[in-house]
């Protein structure tokens, strides 16, 4: 059943990636678990079913489905869930209105025990991800009035505040599951265990496998370039301390980081940014400004906006250093020479990666990639990046590419050699073999049944109601408390 789940996990993600706007998906081992309508005190969910909403074009708000909580789902949000996958192209015809009830109650049972647990969200995060939304949306249906007419909405302010309360139940939702599994791990007994119990006919398949090794030469940046960089922070650093500029206007306009746009981040101590972006982060005070400093994008000056316990927002300004003609003429020089050393045996490709590579990440392992999923160095060939995809699909066990021209996620320039250290036929798992991919199935599977025994003893303190033909269904969790 777990194999099952991981498949059905990862079809839905591929499906529903920033295309169905109301609705954040996870895979469950037997229901699909949905984030849906807005939250509503329990009091107030009979007079809210009883309004007529179907004129201005509106939908009607028919009758009440459950009420989990503070939370209701109402008729209406199964039937708006219904025609929200199928103009997404998302097969309906095996999900039923109980897999959707279901669901949608598990995601709202999270949220509510989220807030009793009082775990935060960022505000500015969320009205963040709502603009990308609303621009993607409109993007998308040509205007704001389009978006608003298909949504059924009177006004961009109304659409906002449900989209608000919408993803902030998701995140909610994705906290409190985070933190019921956070703890989890495995030994390897109960691998040993999870995998004896897997009968040999139904053992999974691993497709064409491949181990991989890299060398990253990056251009070199002059020391006028990187003083340029530095000067410019200070700059913007100077205008928001003594003229009265704003931090966030400076981030806007000028950050390298595209990916942020001079957005809120929030992070954790324990949050996979850099290393060197958090010491700084967390040192500061709130409403301080960093200095400028350097990591391995550029560098940056870094504004505490808030303190959250044990997270901070902050926003930063990223200035990535140019390079010149003749640094990038340089690297191509270094790399093709590495690869002529590497042919002629002169040096091992594993002690050139040691030796020259500036992807520290791989450096010291000899230039082995491995796979961030399992931590493994195996890849399934057809679930990579389609990028390294099409550079390793013609190279054949032990042969290394030519020099390979590529950019970072800031654009930045470098080159790099590929090569295929071992190619790994489609087989039956195997457990001497494939162990840690097996300890990750394992893994995941705990962490179904930890979250599946938390449900369980809190449905039982939880307010729930299930009424009309959804008393009928059967649930794989106790939502009727029988």
């Amino acid at each position: 059943m777990q194999l099952k789940t991981i498949n059905l996990k990862s079809t839905i993600k591929q499906a529903m990636l920033f295309g169905v706007l109301w609705f954040g998906w996870q895979a469950n081992a037997q229901e699909i678990i949905v984030t849906d309508s807005t939250s509503i005190q329990p009091e107030k969910a009979v007079a809210q079913a009883d309004v007529d909403k179907d004129t201005g074009g509106r939908r009607k708000v028919d009758g009440i489905a459950a009420v989990v909580g503070d939370y209701i789902i109402l008729d209406s949000d199964i039937d708006l869930m219904y025609r929200d996958m199928k103009s997404q192209g998302i097969s309906t015809k095996n999900v039923t209105d109980c897999q959707l009830a279901g669901s949608m109650m598990e995601n709202k049972l999270y949220a509510h025990q989220a807030i009793q647990d009082s775990l935060v969200v960022s505000d500015a995060q969320i009205n963040s991800y709502i603009d990308q939304q609303i621009s993607s949306m409109v993007k998308q249906l040509g205007s704001m009035e389009k978006v608003l007419e298909f949504y059924r909405k009177d006004s961009e302010t109304t659409f906002r505040n449900e989209l608000f309360e919408l993803n902030k139940q998701r995140q909610l939702s994705q906290k409190m599951q985070q933190k019921i599994i956070e703890d989890v791990e495995i030994t390897p007994e109960e691998v040993r265990e999870y995998f004896d119990k897997i009968k040999k006919d139904e053992l999974p398949v691993f497709g064409d496998e491949v181990e991989i090794s890299e060398i990253v030469v990056k251009p070199e940046v002059s020391e006028a370039e990187r003083q340029k960089a530095i000067d410019r922070l200070n700059q913007f650093r100077k205008d928001v301390l003594e003229n009265g500029s704003r931090f966030s206007t400076k981030a806007i306009l000028y950050s390298d980081d595209t990916r942020t746009g001079g957005d809120i981040l929030t992070l954790g101590r324990k949050d996979p940014f850099v290393k060197e972006f958090k010491d700084v982060a967390f040192s500061l005070r709130e409403g301080e400004i960093s200095e400028p400093f350097k990591t391995e994008y550029g560098y940056h000056i870094v504004k505490l906006v808030k303190i959250r316990g044990q997270q901070i927002d902050v926003r930063h300004i990223l200035i990535i250093p140019d390079v010149d003609k003749a640094s990038i003429e340089a690297a191509k020089e270094k790399i093709d020479n590495v690869r002529n050393k590497i042919e002629s045996g002169e040096i091992t490709f594993a002690d050139a990666a040691r030796e020259v590579s500036d992807r520290k990440q791989t450096k010291n392992e000899g230039g082995k990639l491995r796979n961030p999923e399992t931590g493994d160095t195996k890849f399934e060939q057809t679930n990579l990046p389609s990028d390294l995809y099409n550079q390793v699909v013609d190279l054949k066990e032990g042969e290394v590419s030519l020099r390979i021209s590529d950019a970072d996620d800031m654009g930045k320039p470098f080159y790099k050699l590929i090569r295929v250290d071992k190619r790994i036929p489609e087989h039956k798992a195997d457990y001497s073999t494939d162990y840690l991919r097996i300890k990750d199935l394992a893994l995941q599977d705990k962490k179904l049944k930890t979250i599946k025994e938390w449900q369980k003893d809190k449905i039982k303190d939880t307010y729930v109601k299930v009424s009309g033909k959804y008393r009928d269904c059967e649930y794989t969790s106790n939502w009727l408390k029988k």
